[in-house]
């Protein structure tokens, strides 16, 4: 394996741990904390929200320090920052200190997205098809992340679930910097440099770049409100809607002597595995795409799709709505590379993860966004409206693409 791909390989890692670090708790609280302290599931969430806060508001700092810095040398604090915070989490004695442990992870976590991706789309020319690749092992750490828990608290208790992951990541860290040490030192040398340089940019350069960058931020809010809304909902909309099916493959799997235990409710939780696994693979059709037409086409198709199957979606029930809900899910994961892949284009080098920061903040702001809106419209007019509101937001985004040059613009001081 050359070294490219093995810094790749790293970088995938990196952004399949972030992901999983940032979850080990949901699963943690679930299956073992409610018992072992008493606490009721609600109780202990409200020790996350810090580290949930600190995933989104350090990026900025994070890409900051990156530009002004190094890069490689935040990639090494990254894996052993939170490799380090994760284990010393898992000898808590108290919710406080698991509160306190959760926030330094999320400070942790927080440095991947501007750093690792400002990385992937300087050093490669397939950008697209990069950051698809990136955006799966990222699922994957989103998908692995309470089976790997659950498997630990099963086979060593809820601080194995902290302290193995975080052993691991210290040494990947530690291996990252073994391999990428001489590049630490030539590359805080070149942005000195770098810092020092920077080509002039004409007046409608300038204001082209602002509209694409206004653009860019405001579909970011609005696809996060969408990404949020689909995964965090999708298992009660089929909990609600697939019964009749979820009940017809249980009993199919246990005439069979396929199924087990198998009930309506594991059936539910298969489906939207299945809906989440599959939709997640059309980021690499995304990504090839990017590569070969550019943003604006392949971001109004992602778009169309989701306005599309939202409005369908409204009275769909079984069959019907699984079909519809695989189609709104592949377009809420395909649209996922595209705005990266943009500004990977129009950064200049030099603060190319300051700009990944600001995407960040305003993504994982409207995150945190999107839960009040799902629980304000469902208990008011349930899942039909809410699809409609979707629906909605995926028009609005269409309409603001379709403003966007048929060319991303780049940055004249593309300095890597």
């Amino acid at each position: 394996m050359n070294r490219d791909r093995t810094h790749f390989l790293f970088l995938n890692i990196g952004h399949f741990l972030d992901h999983l670090f940032t979850l080990i708790f949901a699963t943690v609280a679930a299956l073992a904390l409610t018992r072992e302290w008493s606490l009721s599931y609600g109780e202990l969430l409200k020790y996350a929200t810090p580290g949930f806060f600190a995933f989104g508001v350090f990026s900025y700092p994070a890409g900051w320090l990156a530009d002004k810095w190094s890069r490689e040398g935040m990639m090494v604090l990254f894996f052993i920052g939170i490799g380090f915070a994760a284990t010393a989490t898992g000898f808590a004695q108290t919710p406080l200190q698991v509160g306190i442990g959760l926030f330094v992870i999320g400070v942790f976590a927080a440095i991947y997205h501007p750093v690792g991706l400002a990385m992937v789309t300087a050093k490669w020319k397939n950008t697209g098809m990069r950051l698809a690749v990136n955006g799966v092992w990222g699922n994957l750490g989103v998908a692995s992340a309470a089976l790997i828990t659950g498997y630990l608290i099963d086979n060593g208790g809820w601080r194995m679930a902290f302290i193995i992951p975080g052993a691991l990541s210290i040494a990947v860290g530690l291996a990252y910097w073994v391999a990428r040490r001489d590049e630490i030192s030539a590359e805080n040398t070149a942005s000195k440099s770098a810092a020092a340089g920077g080509a002039a940019q004409t007046f409608d350069h300038k204001g082209l770049l602002v509209r694409v960058s206004l653009i860019v931020f405001m579909t970011t809010a609005i696809s996060s409100i969408i990404f949020q809304a689909t995964t965090f909902a999708l298992p009660k909309i089929f909990d609600e809607r697939l019964q009749g099916l979820a009940s017809t493959a249980a009993a199919w799997l246990q005439a069979h002597g396929l199924g087990g235990r198998a009930d309506v409710a594991t059936m539910v939780g298969a489906f939207a595995f299945a809906v989440f696994a599959i939709a997640s693979m059309a980021q690499l059709v995304v990504g090839s795409l990017l590569d070969r037409l550019g943003a604006r086409p392949v971001f109004m198709g992602a778009a169309a799709v989701q306005l599309v199957f939202f409005g369908l979606m409204a009275g769909s029930r079984e069959g019907w709505a699984l079909i519809l809900a695989l189609g709104f899910m592949l377009g809420a994961f395909g649209q996922i590379p595209i705005n990266d892949f943009m500004i990977g284009k129009m950064a200049s080098g030099a603060a190319r993860a300051r700009v990944y920061g600001i995407r960040y903040v305003v993504s994982f702001t409207a995150l945190a966004a999107a839960l009040p809106l799902i629980a304000f419209v469902y208990e008011r007019w349930g899942f039909d409206t809410l699809f409609y509101v979707l629906s909605a937001a995926a028009t609005v985004i269409f309409v603001l693409v379709s403003c966007l040059p048929r060319k991303t613009p780049v940055a004249s001081a593309a300095v890597a």
